[in-house]
């Protein structure tokens, strides 16, 4: 796959139309997050493999909780291996954060603390899901919405050290990093400037919403605002182009409405 491509997060809500029209769009991949695909058949299923019969897969799972307190759920890994061979997905993606505790599945992304016993255990975990699905796992960097008085780092540090220590790749998502920074009063350029390149494996752009007092919320039920197209175009230039997914997971709208954000974001107009 070239790196100049650019997806759609395929949603059941324009699938129909999807399958219909998908030998004539440029479009060059689509991504689903396979847990809502597992055991599922009819004529859903029949449409997404007629779409993936034109553009290649990406997978962005959402249940993984790769820094949680508990156990991996291996039978769930187990599912998802299945579905990777079964699809031949190009990518399998994860949030470095954690949806799962002793009480079970949490239904949220949430944070944790940076510290070593942290990084430890989360590079541990990755290398046993990298070693059970023998590909590299690709984490993404998750919208981060308070922090913790333990942590003794940044979010820039400690991704740092789990990219180097661990063998991960990087799912770099422009609209949390500009989330995080604008909320955590740092800067994104300086945030991209020190990633290594060879790890960036693509990158999530999505739209967002700033709350009265000024707040900054990941929401992916928007255009993608020009400060993160400006990241985009930087990301580009610092570390080259990549696959570059348009999330629009709430709020969604037309095919075509979809398909039109997805061109300004291949050519955004210069400012």
């Amino acid at each position: 796959m070239s790196p100049k491509s650019y997806g759609l997060g395929l949603r059941r809500d324009f699938l129909p139309e999807l399958s219909q029209r998908i030998s004539e769009l440029a479009l060059d991949f689509v991504e689903v997050a396979p847990e809502n695909w597992l055991h599922f058949g009819g004529q859903a299923h029949r449409q997404l493999e007629q779409v993936l019969c034109s553009v290649p897969l990406f997978c962005h799972g959402l249940s993984l909780s790769i820094a949680g307190p508990v156990a991996l759920d291996w039978q769930h890994l187990a599912e998802i291996r299945r579905f990777l061979r079964e699809y031949e997905a190009v990518v399998y993606s994860e949030h470095l954060a954690y949806c799962r505790d002793a009480m079970g599945y949490l239904h949220d992304l949430l944070p944790f603390p940076f510290h070593q016993e942290s990084l430890c255990w989360i590079r541990d975990r990755v290398q046993q899901v990298q070693d059970y699905l023998q590909r590299p796992l690709v984490l993404e960097n998750t919208a981060l919405y308070g922090s913790f008085a333990e942590s003794d780092r940044s979010e820039l540090d400690f991704l740092l050290e789990l990219l180097e220590q661990s063998g991960c790749e990087l799912l770099l998502d422009l609209n949390n990093l500009f989330v995080n920074s604008q909320n955590h009063g740092y800067d994104p350029h300086n945030f991209l400037a020190a990633l290594p390149a060879e790890k960036i494996r693509y990158y999530h752009v999505a739209g967002h919403y700033q709350d009265p007092d000024g707040f900054y919320i990941d929401t992916h039920d928007s255009s993608v605002a020009p400060p993160v197209l400006d990241l985009l175009q930087q990301s580009i230039a610092l570390i080259g182009p990549r696959p570059t997914l348009l999330e629009w997971d709430n709020d969604i709208p037309a095919l075509d409405t979809l398909l039109n954000e997805l061109d300004r974001i291949r050519d955004p107009i210069p400012a």
